[in-house]
């Protein structure tokens, strides 16, 4: 077995990428393309559901979702958060967007030596303080050093345990035509602050992070027995690439109306600066629920009653099927385009 894996020819086009590049990472299309074509062919699929950014399984008749992630944001600490903060939120998020309730955590840290002391103290405080406001604890752990020069400061990888007690069905399947699609705030937050940060641009207003735990805003819909069909959350790749993930999925159509999704006009015109489009920019604390239209109103009732959707927007719906899965966008000047997955690397190393 392991001689016929060794053998396989390297399911990427070798000629065209000899080399991994950041946009590999990027969250748009050559991230989904080494996902699909290097890693899922070398690990094949078990037999237990994927969420998304989680797998699901039973246990002892229990379901529970698992998931791990990785953070190498850049800088560490900037407006809104820091590189702490950001592992406990991005993990719990990814339980959250199967409809989990987080329980458990436990966290690597690869660390570059030359890392200031008071710098890992905060970032610690930092995580400490984000798992005690949700509820959660710290299980495990492990720390490496790393030669000064190799590490840059340090990454942090998160892994996270959560149970699911409802019997929804929280996937890009169930998402059907009609459906309404809904985000919780506005977006290109967090991007741009990392880029402000980086950079050193200054702008009339402090742009920050929109880093934030969204369990708590899922599980008000869950306890509110809305019918989730799917939620996904909006993070590298942006608004854009996650709706296309879910059409693709699905094999539906989703049609979303560009003038319907927030934007703070500070972070619009940070973009327009940049040249970059705010529906493909990075988010910490932003994401979209799916649900039967006829219950659009409750929804966003019940989402704008809580400080992380104060700012809830419907945005489009589930539309009819074309030739192909895909995402159209009904521009501010109503024309109507299709809205791709995102193609090479916007902003690097944002989360």
């Amino acid at each position: 077995m392991t001689d016929k894996i060794l053998n396989n020819t390297c399911p990427i086009p070798i000629q065209k990428y000899p080399r991994v590049m950041m946009a590999h990472g990027g969250g748009g299309r050559l991230m989904k393309n080494l996902i699909e074509q290097m890693f899922q062919t070398a690990f094949p699929k078990p037999s237990i559901d994927y969420q998304h950014d989680a797998a699901v399984f039973f246990c002892h008749s229990q379901r529970l979702a698992v998931t791990t992630d990785s953070f190498v944001v850049h800088p560490l600490i900037f407006p809104g958060g820091d590189i702490g903060s950001l592992a406990v939120h991005g993990t719990v998020n990814d339980l959250a967007m199967a409809g989990a309730k987080p329980l458990y955590l436990t966290v690597g840290f690869i660390i570059e030596e030359g890392l200031e002391m008071q710098t890992l103290w905060q970032i610690v405080q930092s995580m400490a303080k984000a798992v005690k406001s949700i509820g959660i604890d710290i299980v495990a752990g492990d720390t490496k050093v790393v030669d000064k020069g190799k590490g840059d400061g340090i990454y942090i990888n998160t892994s996270g345990i959560g149970v699911i007690e409802h019997d929804l069905k929280i996937l890009p399947e169930s998402i059907a035509e009609g459906d309404g699609v809904i985000i919780n705030g506005d977006v290109a937050r967090h991007g741009m602050a990392i880029m402000a940060q980086r950079e050193g641009l200054s702008f009339e207003s402090t742009i920050e992070s929109d880093s934030a735990a969204l369990h708590d805003i899922v599980q008000k819909l869950i306890d509110n027995n809305v019918q989730i069909h799917c939620l996904r959350d909006l993070t590298r790749g942006g608004l854009s690439s996650a709706l296309n993930e879910i059409a693709e999925q699905a094999g539906k159509t989703i049609q979303i109306v560009e003038r319907n999704v927030p934007v703070r006009p500070d972070v619009r015109g940070a973009c327009e600066v940049l040249g970059l489009d705010p529906l493909y920019v990075a988010n910490e604390g932003r994401f979209i629920v799916i649900v039967p239209k006829k219950d659009v109103e409750a929804v966003l009732a019940i989402m704008k009653s809580h400080p992380l959707g104060k700012h809830s927007a419907l945005i489009g719906e589930v539309g009819e099927p074309k030739q192909r899965p895909m995402v159209l966008l009904e521009s501010a000047i109503g024309a109507t385009r299709i809205l791709d997955m995102l193609s090479g690397e916007q902003l690097p190393r944002i989360c």
